[in-house]
């Protein structure tokens, strides 16, 4: 009896073990918004100054338009061995004027994203590809045998003078 009884015991253990390693583990990556919270700013009052002292630095900048600042937070669910998984994603684009006045205000989701679709093709190459063994063995027999016999070519190669004072 009590041998089923540790059994049924070590049983529901290992249960337990296994399922708890299959929660999910959320991971907040970016700008952390507090829950509520709303940057609120003003078109045509706050300046880079204002947004800089209540935001900090942006996630990033525009690439060709460095008077956009992106201000990026995403949520990803972690689950074992697999794939993460974005959870939420929210992008807050400030654009400024020349003379660093917020011009407009754009926010962005998790909705609004595009699957990117990318080209798994390899650029071709010249020549043909070689097996392990034909890359292994693709050199014997290629050496010259008058390198391993009585005439010693210094190096340099063909042009170079020989050992024997001939050219």
């Amino acid at each position: 009896m009590t041998s089923k009884r540790t059994l049924a015991l070590a049983a529901t253990m290992a249960g337990a073990v296994l399922l708890s390693a299959c929660n999910p583990t959320l991971r907040t990556h970016g700008y952390r918004y507090s829950d509520g919270e709303v940057p609120e700013f003003t078109v045509g009052e706050d300046t880079q100054a204002t947004v800089l002292q209540r935001l900090g630095n942006p996630s990033t900048r525009g690439t060709f338009e460095t008077d956009t600042w992106y201000y990026i937070s995403a949520t990803r669910e972690y689950l074992a061995y697999l794939r993460p998984e974005t959870r939420d994603r929210r992008i807050i684009a400030l654009t400024f004027d020349d003379s660093g006045t917020l011009a407009g205000i754009e926010e962005y989701g998790i909705e609004d994203g595009r699957i990117v679709a990318f080209v798994d093709r390899e650029t071709p190459t010249r020549g043909r590809e070689l097996t392990i063994l034909e890359q292994l063995l693709g050199n014997v027999g290629r050496l010259p045998s008058e390198q391993f016999g009585g005439e010693q070519n210094l190096p340099g190669g063909a042009g170079g003078p020989r050992q024997d004072g001939s050219r």
